[in-house]
């Protein structure tokens, strides 16, 4: 049996920029019909290594390909075969909704017998059908939103990069909008997106975590929470934040942040950190009310993974 090509493929990928190292050596692979996560703090190299995936940037160094051509030598070819979607949306607010759509089907070539099909897809699946003279400008974000997902896959690209495409929309809008995703992957689309919202990073198959421009973890979501070790405490406190601030600098605590109303503390040993912990929030005069040993959310996995890998870069 003939394994499937990857759609992606990422070897030692490096971009600088000076003498700033923004991707440093990654590596990867995507499976066709994955979706495929990318997540990172800001300026860990997740845009730069998807513009050098999209054909839109020359690697400094190492190699890639995307839906079969080479990243440094056909990044025309793969440009016609992707869609791209970034956190602006891609779309021209001066437009209609109808000329958006026009645009897009004339730049990826879509034969002129189609578009009058995928026009009215686009619509559909924008929820703007019977709406295609309204200016793009003045449509809410979340149809903006699905509009400009419903423009980059006009032509039915085998791959999808999608760059914070969700940045500042409201919940609702997000679920709708991954459904719209999984309707493709289940028609056979490659996608790969990058994200800061921790829900939606559940939704991916496989997440590859970034910092400092290097891959340092790659796997399933569940999986990569297996991985954590530390033990981490959810406590309850008649005051979250002043909670965090007061355990910041305890000894054997790794990490002190609010989760929900909730504080999650990562620790190097359950029994004397709870010890400390009770102390502690006595001295402060702050009233604990639970305490207990949680299994770690995706948020608290990336946390750690930073952490371990250095911490976040600093702006």
């Amino acid at each position: 049996m003939t394994q499937a090509v990857p759609a992606v493929v990422a070897e030692s990928l490096t971009r600088v920029f000076g003498d700033f190292v923004a991707v440093d050596r990654v590596s990867f692979e995507v499976a066709t019909g994955e979706i495929f996560g990318f997540l990172g703090p800001n300026g860990a190299g997740k845009t730069t290594t998807i513009k050098m995936l999209a054909g839109l940037l020359l690697p400094s160094s190492g190699r890639g390909s995307v839906a079969g051509f080479d990243i440094a030598t056909q990044s025309d070819e793969i440009k016609r075969n992707i869609g791209y979607m970034s956190q602006l949306f891609s779309l021209y607010g001066d437009l209609t909704v109808a000329e958006n759509i026009a645009f897009f089907s004339g730049m990826y070539s879509l034969p002129r017998l189609r578009r009058a099909e995928r026009r009215d897809w686009a619509l559909e699946v924008a929820g703007l059908a019977g709406q295609a003279d309204r200016i793009t400008r003045d449509l809410p974000l979340g149809f903006k939103q699905r509009l400009a997902l419903g423009c980059a896959v006009l032509h039915e690209p085998s791959v999808l990069f999608l760059d914070e495409p969700t940045s500042g929309v409201d919940p609702l809008s997000r679920r709708r909008f991954w459904e719209l995703i999984d309707t493709l992957t289940e028609a056979g689309t490659t996608v790969f997106v990058s994200t800061h919202y921790m829900e939606e990073a559940e939704y991916c198959d496989r997440l590859a975590l970034m910092n400092r421009g290097k891959l340092i973890a790659l796997d399933t979501p569940a999986r990569l929470r297996a991985n954590v070790r530390e033990p981490l405490l959810e406590l309850q406190t008649n005051d979250g934040p002043k909670t965090v601030e007061a355990l910041r600098d305890l000894p054997g605590v790794l990490e002190a942040a609010m989760f929900g109303r909730a504080v999650h503390v990562a620790v190097t040993d359950r029994t004397r950190a709870e010890r400390s912990i009770r102390s502690r929030l006595t001295e402060r005069g702050l009233l604990l009310q639970s305490l207990q040993e949680v299994a770690p959310s995706l948020e608290d996995t990336f946390v750690a993974e930073v952490r371990a890998a250095g911490g976040a870069p600093v702006d």
